[in-house]
């Protein structure tokens, strides 16, 4: 029996944002308003420099954002990762636990649990420093084959394909899922994913029912210069698809219809967690059965909501942007 509507894979990272002085940035070494990735003893060195100062933890990683912001919206999520034995881990698995998302994730002693530190500084640029640490060591072993067979989707981020384990570990769940009659959807994650490792994603992606991306991954995906011509083609190839667009919205195929989805306008502040909003919102209205224009306009509206905004959890009701667009939508 299948009683959870979408599962995710992906990494498991605690988000610690700090305000800091331009000064500090420069002491730390870090590139102002870049994403650096960086081992964990150097991350535990940075962490302990920022001595007894307000810290805001939030759990995440990129699947990690669509299944919490799939689960906020009302849908019955999982999630499939690893953690440490640490403190974060005990925290990440106690967030999902009362944000009542089935996790399944071994807290592994002696491991540390990845980290993304979020550093502000008085202009309100963010630096970002991540370490992977334990989610490097997740492999077939960590899939679970009950899990996949109890759920209507699963949901895959591309950085998993980085490392031969993570891989391996997608091939298994693909496998699952056909055994299961498990439909899959796969985020794209971001371009070097499709320019470093493009064959691992194309081999993926022909075994999904959805695939998303933006334009930058899907002009590449494609081998095309516009996103038309790319979603163009990826239409042909896929059978449904969505190509974020940024300020210039999205085009949709769901279910055999194509959409245009305008942007909605606000001051951008921070462009985190956009995609991953965007796809926990999509999923949450195409699976509860709204055609794909509704779907694909709550998926403009709330990732909008979190590009007005720091941080790349909805600080807004899941609830009231909802309803602000699905409340007279019909469903199929």
């Amino acid at each position: 029996m299948k009683n959870i509507l979408l599962s995710g894979i992906g990494n498991a990272l605690v988000d610690l944002e700090y305000r800091i002085t331009e000064e500090e940035l420069i002491a730390f070494g870090v590139s102002k308003g870049a994403m650096m990735l960086t081992d964990a003893a150097r991350q535990r060195e940075i962490i302990a420099l920022m001595g007894d100062r307000e810290v805001h933890r939030c759990s995440g990683g990129s699947a990690a954002n669509t299944i919490i912001a799939f689960a906020q919206f009302g849908g019955k999520g999982a999630y499939c990762s690893v953690l440490g034995g640490d403190h974060y881990g005990s925290f990440y698995a106690s967030e999902f636990h009362d944000l009542g998302i089935e996790l399944s994730a071994e807290q592994i002693s002696g491991e540390t649990t990845g980290t993304c530190l979020v550093m502000i500084t008085p202009d309100s640029e963010r630096t970002l420093n991540t370490t992977l640490a334990v989610n490097q060591t997740f492999d077939r072993g960590h899939i679970r084959e009950d899990v996949i067979k109890a759920s209507e989707w699963i949901y895959i981020e591309g950085y998993k394909l980085t490392d031969d384990n993570g891989a391996e570990a997608v091939d298994v769940a693909l496998f699952h899922a056909r055994k299961h009659g498990t439909s899959v959807a796969v985020s794209c994650s971001d371009g070097f994913i499709v320019d470093v490792f493009g064959d691992r994603l194309r081999s993926v992606l022909n075994g999904c029912d959805l695939v998303f991306c933006n334009e930058r991954e899907a002009t590449a995906l494609a081998g095309t210069e516009t996103a038309d011509d790319a979603y163009a083609a990826l239409t042909s190839r896929y059978r449904n698809v969505v190509v974020t667009k940024g300020a210039h919205g999205s085009r949709v195929r769901w279910n055999g219809i194509d959409a245009d989805i305008p942007a909605y306008a606000v001051t951008p502040v921070d462009a985190t967690g956009a995609g991953d909003m965007y796809a926990g919102a999509f999923l949450y209205a195409a699976l509860h059965r709204y055609h794909a224009e509704h779907a694909g306009r709550l998926a403009s509206y709330a990732s909008a909501q979190v590009v007005s905004q720091f941080g790349a959890r909805l600080k807004a009701s899941h609830i009231e942007v909802r309803d602000t667009i699905l409340t007279s939508a019909p469903t199929q």
